[in-house]
């Protein structure tokens, strides 16, 4: 039975205005390193100043980040970059932080078209429709005129797809709270654990020489060959025993060989190549023992190579890192956003764990209790086809908002 005050903040979900908002994110192309990013925190700033919301809205300090030992990786470069937070209501900590990241991978589709009750677009899934729901929810308790006994904190953040520097600098700045939901799209589950991922760097020697003639040399590509059969072991094995949160998947710690670039010459054998990749991180496993494995497995592939054993393969680690995190398993914010989804008119959702990085790991690293549920399917996140039902996203913002009210305030009021 839902209490007079959780009818009250459900009913003031306002269903136009929330895909207004999405439509309003979705048209500001925040590619990762563009100046749109910044532009799309200005807007996130002025819609939760204009919703009452006490804003801190501040330039990243680009320079002292990076140079941070704990700093988690960027690959893409950035002139400037903006954090913003904001908080309504109550005294002290957060009882609860809902949390988007605004950028998006490039692409070329920002009209947000909706057709069928369906939004198509980059970042409709990943995911603005997460954030314009975390709008929704938190526009209904204001406007329900609900008290807050303890503070909502709401953070939009940058960087999330690159490794990470938006939530890194706004835990830096000391913004905390007592349990986060991360608005990821999650296809109707609750997600409290994420895998990890590294992205790393082969550079695969050869030796030049005409292709007429090419015995007298060693193509990289051919020693490559190698190289790919090692790392297609190294994932059987990475696979074997996947942790059960995970044990739903086909692959739960997938690697995978994103580019390759060799030669220079149509007739000339390769005596370079660079391969890069996403190793993933087993749920638990630290960094250092991830790449500990992907290096060993490397070492051995090219002791057992006559060319590779005097010309091994050199191995990098560029770009974001992306540590695993873990919801414990007694921890309430399972339970209690469960409830909350299934309160809001959902079946009770499955809970399962992501073989991607995420922002969780941050949260979750620095001590606070952190899971994903949100509108979209991943598997069309980054897609040419990338799309939400707009149904999820006005889903979710009911249920952001009846566990605000659990959270934050007296559902007795």
């Amino acid at each position: 039975m839902l209490s007079e005050v959780e009818r009250r903040v459900l009913a003031a979900v306002d269903d136009a205005r929330v895909i207004e908002d999405l439509r309003d994110l979705v048209r500001i192309p925040s590619v990762d390193g563009t100046p749109a990013e910044s532009d799309v925190q200005a807007w996130c700033a002025e819609r939760l100043a204009a919703l009452g919301l006490i804003v801190d809205k501040w330039p990243i300090d680009m320079p002292t980040l990076t140079a941070d030992p704990e700093f988690p990786g960027m690959e893409v470069e950035r002139s400037e970059a903006w954090g913003c937070v904001g908080v309504l209501g109550g005294d002290g900590t957060p009882g609860l932080i809902l949390n988007g990241h605004v950028d998006v991978v490039p692409g070329d589709a920002f009209d947000g078209r909706i057709e069928d009750g369906v939004m198509w677009g980059r970042g409709t899934c990943d995911m603005k429709g997460g954030v314009a729901a975390i709008l929704g929810a938190t526009a209904a308790v204001v406007a329900a005129g609900i008290t807050l006994r303890r503070p909502l904190a709401v953070h939009t953040v940058i960087g999330e797809e690159d490794g990470g520097v938006g939530a890194f600098a706004t835990l830096r700045r000391g913004h905390r709270g007592e349990a986060c939901l991360i608005a990821e799209p999650t296809a109707g589950s609750v997600i409290p654990a994420n895998a990890g991922s590294l992205t790393f760097r082969l550079e695969v020697p050869g030796l030049a020489t005409h292709g007429s003639t090419r015995s007298r040399g060693v193509s990289a590509i051919e020693k490559f060959t190698v190289i790919l059969a090692a790392l297609q072991e190294l994932e059987a094995a990475r696979n074997r025993d996947p942790h059960p949160l995970l044990a739903h998947l086909d692959l739960a710690n997938p690697l995978s060989v994103g580019t390759i670039a060799a030669g220079d010459w149509a007739s000339t054998v390769p005596d370079h190549l660079v391969a890069e990749g996403r190793c993933g991180v087993r749920l638990g496993e630290p960094l250092a023992d991830a790449r500990a494995a992907f290096e060993t497995a490397i070492a051995e592939t090219c002791l057992k190579d006559d060319w590779l054993r005097d010309h091994p393969v050199k191995v990098s680690w560029p770009g974001g890192e992306f540590p695993s995190g873990l919801l414990r398993d007694d921890d309430p914010l399972l339970a209690d956003t469960r409830q909350a989804v299934t309160d809001a008119g959902s079946p009770p959702p499955e809970v399962r764990g992501a073989p991607y990085g995420s922002d969780l790991r941050q949260y979750a690293a620095a001590g606070i209790p952190t899971l994903q549920y949100g509108p979209g399917d991943v598997r069309y996140a980054h897609a040419a086809d990338e799309h939400v039902i707009l149904a999820e996203v006005l889903q979710a913002a009911r249920a952001y908002a009846l566990l605000v009210v659990r959270r934050c305030a007296s559902v007795a009021e």
